[in-house]
């Protein structure tokens, strides 16, 4: 039987887990950070839906990513590298996974957002048509 009780514990123990994240990892606070700056232009721009949902995806991918890579640092930290030199080498290794996921998030966020950006430079003043980007429907 599904139990509420259960389920809000299992919620308070994500919450916590996000928030240790977001306290301990410098990376992760810059990476959230970004992504708000990304939801903040698509609004500003109000792009498209289908845009806004592949924006978040990458960044929710990067995000995720981070927290993963957080919580094998921590577990490899208990082995300790002098113990296998296999523990330095996961660890990049997963950095590096989170690089990748970092530069297509880029990669994509500018496809993106660059025409949108490009429009508003150009534009300037005209950019606004009743509070959408002129010309990008």
């Amino acid at each position: 039987m599904l139990s509420l009780r259960q389920f809000l514990q299992s919620l308070r123990f994500a919450w916590r887990g996000l928030l240790l994240v977001a306290r301990s990892e410098q990376n992760f606070r810059i990476q959230l950070s970004v992504a708000g700056a990304v939801g903040v232009l698509a609004m500003l721009f109000r792009i498209r839906v289908g845009e806004v949902l592949v924006l978040a995806l990458v960044a929710t991918a990067v995000l995720v990513l981070e927290c993963i890579n957080s919580a094998v640092e921590r577990l490899l930290d208990l082995v300790q590298p002098r113990l296998h030199g296999y523990v330095r080498e996961i660890k990049d290794m997963m950095a590096a996974a989170v690089l990748v996921a970092s530069l297509g998030a880029a990669l994509i966020g500018g496809v993106i957002l660059l025409p949108y950006c490009w429009a508003y430079m150009v534009r300037g003043a005209q950019w606004w048509s009743g509070g959408a980007l002129v010309g990008t429907s």
